[in-house]
């Protein structure tokens, strides 16, 4: 037998966990607190910190227990919990195990739907721009409900009683209980494979309770994601659900919806009737405003003697067709006047005749031809002789020949003795030759020489 007096850690809190269990009071407690360190696992436990002003429990609600609860908890809530306590061993703590929820002050059905409704409305399910547009004549209608009912019945009377032309089928939907928001998703989702104009969602009336399956998500988010046309009819004119907000149009009872989604055949007919009863009076006003007009065409002065329409036009014609003619004579003549003219000048324009006369005028202007180069010729000859002597008697040659010479200093004619100075070299050009002289001495002439 051992006689260690210390027991081990497990020992111990096995021990504290069967004390524990063993009391009756902690099997079911009723515990009221304020939850902290809210943390909802994936797998759908719910971890969470139940305090007060004086104390801290941790607690934990498993799966199970929490698919019950209705609304989401979140930190800060004033909660009503049922369950037992006892020590989680791992941690050598203890906590609450929490098998039923209620918030405190508010009901957990309206916390949740006033939850999820907030949630939806950030995501902006609800927004009109979503909203889709009935048409005006639907040829086929889907009607998502319970296969018995008064809802089902009322809106089947209804749309037959409105509009027999259109088609209705009825999709037979759980729409109560727990199994009613994947059923009414499923007839959803089913209908939408059809081609159908327009969709009722409905039930009759109930308690929250039993309304419960349209204030789902599932059933939210199916609604929104139909491309069909969706009419909710759920309840009583007071009862409203997440659906009606989701849905494109919301009737107050199964009956409004039928109303609201086909026309009233009585009201078409008595529209067709007015439409029927106007188009006769404007046809016959047209007809008696087309026969005023006629009466007063009839009577007017053109048609009671209709020859004097004609009239003026047979004058004009008769006076145009006078000056047509004589404008052709006209024409005629003037057109004969040129032949004459024109056949007058071809004679005079033969070509044996402008020949000879050729010959004449060559002749004559040969003649003046050379009658004008004689002319000019001896002209020429005087004016040339004329102006040879002239050069002659300027020609430089000839004034040297009196006795005169020119200077040049290199190469540049001599005038003045201002051009030369003493030593300067100097070419005296003369008649025969040239004379290379040195300036010795420059004598201005005196102003009495002459």
């Amino acid at each position: 037998m051992s006689t260690d007096p210390y027991l081990s850690v497990k020992a111990l809190t096995k021990y504290i966990k069967k004390k524990f269990d063993a009391d009756p009071h902690l099997r079911d407690v009723y515990v009221k607190g304020e939850l902290s360190n809210v943390k909802i696992h994936t797998s759908g436990h719910i971890y969470f910190t139940l305090k007060d002003n004086a104390a801290r429990l941790p607690a934990v609600m498993f799966a199970a227990n929490a698919r019950s609860v209705k609304f989401k908890p979140e930190s800060g809530m004033t909660v009503l919990i049922r369950g037992d306590v006892t020590v989680y061993e791992a941690s050598g703590q203890y906590q609450l195990y929490a098998q039923s929820m209620q918030s405190d002050g508010i009901g957990d059905y309206y916390l949740a739907f006033e939850q999820l409704k907030e949630k939806l409305a950030k995501e902006g399910l609800f927004n009109a721009a979503h909203k889709k547009r009935f048409p005006r004549f639907p040829k086929k209608i889907a009607v998502i409900t319970a296969q018995t009912g008064a809802a089902v019945r009322d809106i089947i009377i209804t749309l037959n009683r409105r509009y027999p032309l259109a088609k209705v089928v009825l999709y037979p939907t759980l729409v109560q209980g727990t199994g009613a928001a994947p059923s009414i998703v499923k007839s959803i989702q089913t209908a939408n494979k059809g081609d159908y104009d327009v969709m009722i969602v409905g039930r009759g009336g109930g308690s929250i309770e039993d309304l419960w399956a349209f204030n789902e998500e599932s059933v939210a988010r199916a609604i929104f994601e139909s491309r069909i046309p969706v009419i909710s009819a759920i309840g009583h004119e007071t009862d409203t659900t997440i659906a009606d907000f989701v849905s494109d149009l919301r009737a107050a009872t199964p009956t409004a919806a039928a109303e609201l989604a086909v026309p009233s055949k009585t009201e078409l007919l008595d529209r067709v009737l007015s439409y029927q009863s106007g188009m006769y009076r404007t046809i016959a006003n047209v007809i008696s405003k087309d026969k005023a007009a006629l009466n007063r065409l009839t009577s007017s002065f053109p048609l009671a003697y209709p020859d004097r329409l004609y009239r003026p036009f047979i004058e004009r014609i008769e006076r145009a067709t006078e000056s047509l003619q004589r404008e052709t004579v006209q024409q005629l003549n003037r057109s004969k006047e040129r032949y004459s003219n024109l056949n007058n000048q071809l004679q005079s324009r033969v070509p044996l005749k402008r020949i000879k006369q050729s010959e004449m005028d060559i002749d004559n202007l040969s003649r003046r031809l050379n009658q004008g180069m004689d002319r000019s010729l001896r002209n020429n000859s005087q004016q040339l002789g004329s102006a040879m002597r002239t050069l002659d008697a300027l020609s430089p040659l000839k004034i040297m020949d009196r006795g005169y010479s020119i200077p040049y200093k290199n190469g540049e004619v001599v005038k003045s003795i201002s051009q030369v100075a003493k030593g300067d070299q100097i070419a005296i050009s003369m008649t025969d030759g040239t004379v290379n002289a040195t300036v010795e001495d420059t004598i201005p002439t005196s102003k009495g020489d002459s």
